[in-house]
């Protein structure tokens, strides 16, 4: 059986691939179980008791971490437990994932690069590359509104709000 949207004919039901649900919840158990466990150790560390003047840097960290192991461990035991209902169930086909992953990517760059070129110029081109590569906007049309967009934001945050967020070079040359 095939579904048709428009001109698209996506693929068969049967023959779609991808992680099943079982595995995806598994592995996110997995993953917020270690990071709980990691933010307990550091929790203890630093200290996690109670001091003469109250609750040590470490105590609501410690308390967060074990929350999410025990709220973890019980999304694992259910992920484990068998189920007739859902036994194969597809969390998403790789195209789907694909589609995630050119979003992801170009969004954890754009992160990575704050720390070097600031947020208003790293915005500016992330906006830039998605009405590109998604919007199918022009270069000449798309690097114009990501610097108008990231100016908006400068002046809010910076002038008006006077919110200091990551500068790079271009800002310090005009002096912000």
């Amino acid at each position: 059986m095939s579904v048709t949207t428009g001109n698209d004919t996506l693929i068969e039901a049967a023959a779609e691939r991808g992680p099943s649900m079982k595995g995806m919840e598994i592995a996110t158990a997995v993953a917020l179980m270690t990071l709980g466990g990691i933010a307990i150790m550091d929790s203890l560390r630093i200290g996690a008791g109670w001091g003469a003047d109250g609750p040590q840097s470490g105590y609501f960290p410690f308390w967060l971490g074990l929350i999410l192991m025990a709220a973890s461990f019980v999304n694992l035991a259910m992920a484990l437990r068998p189920r007739v209902k859902s036994a194969g169930a597809l969390f998403a086909t790789w195209p789907q994932l694909r589609m995630v992953g050119s979003v992801l990517l170009p969004t954890t760059i754009y992160v990575a690069v704050i720390p070097f070129a600031g947020i208003y110029v790293s915005s500016a081109l992330l906006i830039a590359f998605f009405m590109i590569r998604f919007g199918e906007f022009r270069s000449i049309v798309s690097f114009p509104s990501g610097a108008l967009a990231a100016g908006v934001a400068f002046a809010i945050f910076e002038l008006w709000f006077l919110v200091a967020l990551p500068k790079g070079p271009l800002e310090t040359y005009l002096g912000y």
